[in-house]
């Protein structure tokens, strides 16, 4: 059982960190980077090391990537602004 639930948030960690590298929209980046913070919360659990899966929780998804989060909507870089004009033009 400890077998398949190690493969298998090993298999989500690596998705979403080649979701966070790969995708063009940096919204989805900052989410995907989110889930991956989860699933490497699941490792420390796992080891038995529940203070370090929450505080991992609680500093990096909790506080440093919603204020990337909130950082990328209110600014809307340059190329996030091309992205979208260039997207609805082409619908």
């Amino acid at each position: 059982m400890n077998q398949i639930l190690f493969f298998s948030l090993s298999a989500l960690t690596l998705l979403t960190a080649f979701f966070v590298v790969f995708t063009k929209n940096p919204m989805y980046s900052v989410l995907a980077l989110i889930a991956c913070f989860f699933t490497i919360a699941g490792h420390y659990i796992m080891l038995s090391a529940q203070f370090l899966a929450i505080v991992h929780l609680i500093v990096y998804a909790g506080a440093i990537m919603v204020l990337f989060l909130f950082t990328i909507m209110l600014f809307r870089p340059v190329a996030v602004v091309w992205w979208l004009e260039s997207s609805v033009l082409e619908t």
